[in-house]
């Protein structure tokens, strides 16, 4: 059995939980959280509860699940590398690129495997596109759109006072479009310039709430991406859509879970239905955290990376930064700049 330990008692947590219950061959043994009120929900069963997380790294933990806020990702990470402990952070991994560099490093110094929660590639209609671009069924691609027009109400920001800064939250694109930016990445490839624009419209916080950025990537293909937590009343749509000379795909929803689009040359109408109907039957598929765990759970078994590693975590991470930093300073950004050294 693979140990888990969990550090960070709150929503996000519940679905490591979840997730490791129903992963064979893992386990939960230990819980920690400054928080004992907190602590309390999650130190049932048997699972041991810990305030001070240098106690909860002292013990049998093989693996640790930072479910923080943001900011703190970073210190948090490299301690349990340090006690030789694997890692699963939630997104982002960090706010800093700095922060990434230094968490990659700890654990690369320490033999110890990490992965980043990037849950949204284990989609059912996510693996059937990613499918069609390895089999070159688009053809030439001309462009790709993220979207996601979301809700996030003045209210989801009073109730933590973390919610909307800059050292611990982020904004709309570290905190909700990461994963959709992540996807970008994961069928697009790298990227080469990113110019963009981001805003405080609405909300009363410290950080953004709006942003549009476009995007050439390295392959030549250009990009757009749209992302806002002003929607009103409620979240809208999120939607990923790639075009190419031979294919048309688009995923949406309010969550990208369904195909609104699948043609491509040669492929016959009635198997494009096939695949939409597949998908529609059971669109959310196996919970990506059960996925991330699983895929943990087999890494150290098996002395493997994860697949959705520090360095793949840290390829978006660089793709917020960049529009973060072309937005601030008014000006194209090459992502040669952020590059790792």
């Amino acid at each position: 059995m693979i140990r888990y330990g969990i550090v960070g008692c709150g929503h996000i947590a519940k679905k490591h939980v979840a997730a490791i219950k129903a992963v064979e061959g893992a386990e939960l043994v230990a819980v920690c959280d400054t928080n004992e009120e907190r602590l309390s929900e999650f130190a049932v069963d048997g699972v041991r509860g810990y305030t001070d997380l240098k106690d909860m790294l002292a013990s049998d933990v093989d693996v640790v699940c930072i479910c923080t806020p943001s900011g703190i990702h970073a210190p948090l990470t490299i301690q349990a590398a340090e006690a030789k402990k694997h890692v699963i952070v939630e997104k982002p991994m960090a706010l800093t690129l700095e922060d990434a560099d230094r968490m990659i490093d700890a654990c690369e110094k320490n033999g110890v495997k990490m992965a980043v929660v990037h849950p949204n590639r284990f989609r059912p209609a996510v693996v059937e596109l990613k499918k069609q671009l390895e089999q070159g069924a688009f053809g030439k691609i001309g462009h790709a759109n993220a979207t996601v027009r979301w809700n996030r109400n003045q209210a989801y920001y009073d109730q933590a006072p973390w919610r909307g800064t800059k050292a611990m939250d982020g904004g709309v694109l570290m905190n909700q479009a990461i994963h959709n930016m992540d996807l970008l990445l994961w069928m697009m490839g790298d990227i080469e310039e990113i110019s963009s624009y981001h805003a405080t419209r609405i909300r009363k916080i410290e950080a953004e709430d709006t942003s549009v950025s476009v995007i050439r990537f390295k392959n030549g293909a250009l990009g757009v991406l749209e992302a806002a937590v002003t929607i009103y009343p409620k979240n809208l749509e999120e939607s990923l859509s790639i075009f190419g000379e031979k294919g048309t795909a688009v995923i949406g929803g309010p969550t990208a879970n369904w195909i609104k689009e699948w043609k491509f040359e040669g492929l016959p109408d009635e198997e494009a239905q096939n695949t939409i109907r597949r998908v529609e039957e059971d669109p959310f598929g196996i919970p990506g955290h059960q996925c991330i765990i699983q895929d943990m759970t087999e890494a150290v078994l098996n002395d493997r990376k994860p697949v959705v590693s520090g360095e793949e975590g840290r390829k978006a991470l660089s793709f917020v930064i960049g529009c973060q930093l072309a937005a601030d300073q008014n000006r194209p950004v090459k992502m040669d700049e952020l590059n790792r050294k």
